[in-house]
């Protein structure tokens, strides 16, 4: 009998260590989701950081826990995203996944090749009028649109946005879009000219820069290994 009571003893320690990990895992999920404080008190070279350290957990595979159906009842009332990422549509560098961000984190603009147009300056626009602190152009290596336009493909309206990568491909001065090198080195051409044009095509968003209220910066996204790297000015 007090073999028995031992062990249910310690059955019960268990559980209830079990539940209070899963209340504290809970806890830090429900404390993780951005709100109007937490994006206010965010600073431009905060939210850079936080991308930085998400994508440092995604390549080590230890990308954080979170109660997903929890974050979509948190965020429901209302959204407070630190950062705005205009990344490439490919299939195999999603935004959010790849920075390790839950809902309500980040903006997510997603155009073939990552140009820049009006629809794409618009959003950023309103993301920084709505307290966004950061914008990243996001490019990646192996990008279709890229080779696409190395090649000079001829394609309905496809056409008209590979020409916006003309300049990039004319920049880096290679014309081999079976070169990985050259594919990644108009690639890193092609963000550094959309980083330009955003501050160049948009007052607005060249304002609050200029204030130092957000910051903009290019990165690439090794599709191999699952890595950004953040370029220089």
């Amino acid at each position: 009998m007090r073999t028995f009571v031992v062990i249910v003893g310690l059955y019960c320690a268990t559980v209830a260590a079990s539940l209070a990990a899963e209340e504290t895992k809970a806890g830090a999920a429900s404390a993780e989701i951005q709100t109007q404080k937490s994006q206010s008190a965010m600073t431009p070279a905060a939210a850079l950081e936080r991308l930085k350290e998400g994508n440092r957990r995604f390549v080590a595979n230890t990308s954080k826990r979170r109660d997903w159906s929890a974050h979509v009842v948190a965020t429901a009332s209302g959204q407070f995203p630190f950062a705005a990422v205009l990344g490439c549509m490919d299939s195999r560098a999603p935004i959010e996944i790849v920075f390790d961000q839950g809902i309500g984190d980040v903006f997510g603009i997603r155009v073939a090749g990552n140009v820049i147009n009006e629809d794409e300056l618009g959003s950023l626009e309103y993301a920084v009028k709505v307290g966004t602190k950061l914008i990243v152009v996001l490019g990646h290596t192996s990008c279709g649109a890229v080779k696409g336009a190395i090649d000079g493909v001829q394609l309905g309206n496809l056409t008209g946005l590979l020409t916006k990568i003309h300049p990039a491909v004319a920049a880096a001065g290679c014309n081999n879009s079976k070169d990985d090198a050259c594919v990644t080195k108009v690639a890193e051409m092609n963000v550094r000219q959309a980083v330009r044009e955003i501050r160049e095509k948009s007052p607005d968003l060249a304002h609050y820069l200029d204030d130092g209220k957000v910051k903009l910066v290019g990165a690439m996204y090794d599709i191999a290994t699952g890595k950004v790297t953040f370029l220089d000015n």
